[in-house]
């Protein structure tokens, strides 16, 4: 409700251009809209995008290139015969844009030292560091070895970036011990500006344009000379594994050598001018008085449509001459002006109380996009009784005093208001709607003041789930639902038309889950898996239970699929893992090494912590890499997502084996199969079941088994029940089986007795 109403009249314009010009000023000076500005002006970039000059060739250090010299970082040696070659071939200057400081063999100082004594014009990098000291916010700068700067010019190499690690501001120059130092975009492209002030580069230069080659072909004389004669030359990493890979909205990720370039090709044009959000700011809210305020009355929509569009696109045409505007505030001013239009026009139509200002019920039945969201309704049970004691002007205060109460938990909510205290409002019908009900309802015990009474609330809730009904029909069940908690004494009650039984437990079933956790409910069973060849146990799968004290085991598939689906997987993975972890350590005998395997749900591979987390509870257990397998779970989620495969790979390359389970479904495909770091593939259960009486699917299994070992995969198949199955798999040259043939899931200490029964069987 706008505070600023008085009986439901409308705040005057001009409190509400003053509300709307301080809501844009505050999103502006404290740069809010950063994220929204990256996207924006990425959209604007392929509206001039270009070709670089060409003048400025890369040589990168990259994977082809670690393969050949050995593992990063190279001994300084190799720089020598990388640097003649480019002089032999006739560079203009040589720019390192790697940082030579402190000594490493003297001999290799040494060979690198000369190297660049008889260089035509070699510049190296002065890069920042943090503190030694640890303090937060302190730098360091760091040139190169002394014994190499006095042979080469020095080029600053750092520079600003943002959230996203993508470079917002590079330098003209930077002083440091007394000296000013050029940045390499400066040296690079020959202008100059004031010193520790910097610029905006231009994304719209295409980097894929910047020539470039392998350091490799380079160090093999293995390159056309013509690629740079007479041009500068950018040595850098290009390689995920070494790092100083920088993203690029719009791009990608691109390595820091190519940046220095595209510094460059930006001052070869011009001198950028960053014009920041204030212009476009002024002119947004004087659009904005004049509509408010009355003075343009038509075509109002058609105006403000108008004046978005010139927003989002207009600047790109500053742009391609390299002069930058924010647009975030300005948009702001313009679609919160057009919410307040919009909201006047539902006043004239009959769609808002006129006491509180909310929406009324004819408002909630038009509501679109309703039919998949759950409609709450809270019913004031003496609410009648109470206006009609209190004065006129009193309702709407009761009324804000109610919504506060409501909204509790989610400020943003849109509440719907009917006669006689009657408030709906929709959510996610996956939520716990109990936990949170019961909540507001301990709320409305302490009594409202209204004009200095204190005044009691009977209130109780219904909730209608959502279905293929009118939203009026729904309502209605809703209503019903509240009316029948109000007379049967209850807090709230649930009406669903598909489904009533036990529908408040699946509604509290994830509230519980984490709780359940933390009491000892959810326990940790393993289900043993054999080797087909030697028909012993080499590990087992880690599955997670929950026995409920009143329901008693809850099924797997239900409450992990609802814990995945609503984001909530996370604790209960650290939970198994930290369990598992613990159990195959324990399990693992000398010359005698134990298998674990812990699903990972596809949700969980945005986590940058997830690969550290890992590694402590490896550490803290004692249990060897190799000896973890995390089987992925969710492949839709990973599909595309460079960050989920690069998270695949610094978990392959600390030692875990990656498996990929319930193959066969999905976007299991041969390309999938190329792209994820797998050591391991997991034929789905469904498949193995089927392929003793179906053609079709015991090809299905034979083919894939052959397929994972073309690939150098070890091939496990999941759910085989039978002995004649088993034997089958064996023929197939199946590598591990797992199933009830095998062992179903067993407590910890189940495993450990029959482990130690098959080795006293061994022995024997």
């Amino acid at each position: 409700m706008d505070a600023t109403k008085k009986d439901g009249a409308e705040p005057k314009p001009w409190r509400t251009l003053l509300w709307v010009a301080i809501a844009g000023l505050i999103f502006g000076v404290l740069g809010l809209g950063e994220i929204g500005e990256d996207v924006l002006r990425s959209g604007r970039n392929s509206l001039h995008w270009h070709e670089a000059s060409g003048d400025i060739v890369v040589v990168k250090i990259d994977n082809d290139s670690l393969k050949q010299v050995g593992r990063w970082p190279w001994p300084r040696r190799v720089y020598a015969p990388l640097l003649d070659q480019l002089n032999k071939a006739g560079a203009k200057r040589v720019f390192f844009d790697i940082q030579f400081y402190g000594s490493t063999s003297a001999a290799d100082d040494d060979v690198f030292a000369a190297a660049l004594q008889r260089s035509r014009s070699p510049v190296l990098a002065l890069g920042r560091e943090g503190s030694p000291n640890g303090v937060a916010g302190e730098t360091i700068d760091v040139p190169p070895l002394p014994k190499l700067a006095k042979h080469a010019t020095t080029g600053a190499i750092f520079w600003t970036y943002n959230y996203q690690n993508s470079i917002t501001r590079i330098p003209y120059a930077v002083s440091t011990h007394g000296r000013s130092v050029p940045s390499f975009a400066a040296l690079l492209s020959g202008r100059s500006g004031p010193e520790d002030s910097s610029f905006m580069p231009d994304y719209s230069i295409d980097p894929h344009s910047i020539p470039s080659m392998s350091a490799v072909s380079v160090l093999n004389g293995r390159f056309d000379p013509a690629m740079v004669r007479g041009k500068d030359v950018v040595i850098g990493t290009s390689s995920v594994v070494i790092g100083d890979m920088y993203f690029v909205p719009g791009t990608g990720l691109i390595s820091g050598a190519v940046v220095h370039v595209i510094g460059a090709e930006t001052l070869k044009s011009g001198s950028p001018v960053n014009a920041g959000w204030l212009p476009l700011y002024l002119a947004a809210l004087a659009l904005a008085a004049l509509l408010l305020m009355g003075r343009i009355e038509r075509n109002q929509g058609t105006i403000l449509g108008v004046a978005v569009l010139a927003a989002l696109v207009g600047p790109a045409a500053l742009e391609s001459r390299l002069i930058y505007m924010d647009v975030t505030p300005a948009l702001l001013v313009l679609l919160v002006t057009s919410a307040v239009l919009i909201r006047r026009r539902f006043n004239k139509r009959g769609l808002v109380d006129p006491v509180s200002g909310l929406p009324n019920l004819a408002a909630l039945k038009s509501s679109r996009g309703a039919r998949e969201k759950a409609l709450i309704i809270a019913r004031i049970l003496n609410y009648a009784e109470i206006v009609a004691a209190l004065p006129t002007t009193s309702e709407r205060q009761l009324v804000e005093q109610i919504v506060a109460r409501l909204t509790v938990g989610d400020r943003g909510r849109t509440l719907f208001q009917g006669d006689d205290g009657i408030f709906a409002w929709f959510d996610d019908p996956a939520k716990p709607f109990g936990h949170h009900l019961e909540a507001l309802h301990a709320l409305f015990r302490t009594p409202v003041r209204v004009g200095g009474m204190a005044i009691d609330l009977s209130v109780s809730f219904g909730v209608e789930i959502g279905s293929a009904r009118s939203v009026a029909n729904r309502l209605g069940s809703a209503l019903l639902a509240a009316e029948q908690a109000g007379n049967d004494g209850l807090k709230w009650k649930y009406h669903d038309p598909d489904s009533l039984q036990d529908a408040s437990w699946k509604l509290s079933m994830l509230s519980q889950l984490d709780d359940a956790v933390d009491r000892g409910e959810v326990w940790v069973a393993y289900q043993p898996k054999i080797d087909l060849k030697s028909r012993k146990i080499i590990g087992a799968e880690a599955l997670a239970r929950w026995t409920h004290p009143e329901k008693g085991p809850i099924a797997a598939a239900e409450f992990v699929a609802a814990a995945e689906q609503n984001d909530r997987i996370g604790k209960l993975t650290a939970f198994v893992l930290d369990r598992a972890i613990a159990a195959a350590a324990t399990l693992s005998k000398p010359g005698s090494d134990f298998d674990m395997s812990v699903n990972l749900s596809g949700r969980l591979l945005g986590d940058k912590a997830l690969v550290g987390r890992i590694a402590i509870l490896l550490e803290r257990h004692g249990l060897p890499a190799r000896n973890l397998t995390l089987e992925l779970t969710e492949t839709a989620a990973i599909a595309g997502s460079g960050e989920a495969l690069d998270l695949l790979t610094q978990l392959r390359e600390l030692g875990i084996n990656i498996s990929i389970d319930d193959y066969g479904t999905g976007l299991s495909t041969l390309e999938y199969l190329k792209r994820v770091p797998a050591g391991e593939i997991k034929i789905d259960q469904s498949f193995v079941k089927g392929m003793m009486d179906n053609r079709s699917e015991r090809l299905m299994v034979s083919s894939t088994i052959a397929l994972a070992h073309s690939l150098g995969r070890r091939i496990v198949a999941e759910g085989v029940e039978t002995r004649e199955a088993l034997e089958l798999l064996a023929e197939m040259e199946c590598d591990i089986a797992q199933g009830f043939i095998t062992g179903r899931p067993m407590s910890l200490e189940s495993l450990r007795r029959r482990l130690a029964t098959e080795r006293r069987a061994k022995v024997a």
